[in-house]
């Protein structure tokens, strides 16, 4: 069962790389914030099929709903943050 969530983890590693470009290359601030967020839901996925991998789910879903929390705050106060500037279409 251990080679099925880390052959998901590496799965899902590669897909955070595609979106790690649209967050890097985005034409559009709003696409990097997507792209941001994109991102930072599927390191909350990861961290938790880490938990599995190590037989510590219990501790590693604590630190994924905390980063997850943050990811959200974050991702929000730059939109609101660039909304008010007026850059979210640049």
């Amino acid at each position: 069962m251990d080679k099925v969530f880390l052959y998901a983890g590496l799965i899902l590693c590669l897909i955070m790389v595609l979106s790690l470009w649209r967050a890097v290359l985005g034409p559009s601030v709003l696409d990097r914030l997507i792209g941001v967020n994109a991102v930072g839901s599927k390191t909350t996925v990861l961290l938790v099929l880490v938990g599995l991998l190590f037989h510590r789910v219990d501790m590693f879903v604590d630190i994924a709903l905390a980063y997850a929390l943050l990811n959200f705050v974050a991702v929000l106060a730059a939109s609101r943050y660039f909304q008010k500037r007026g850059g979210l279409g640049r």
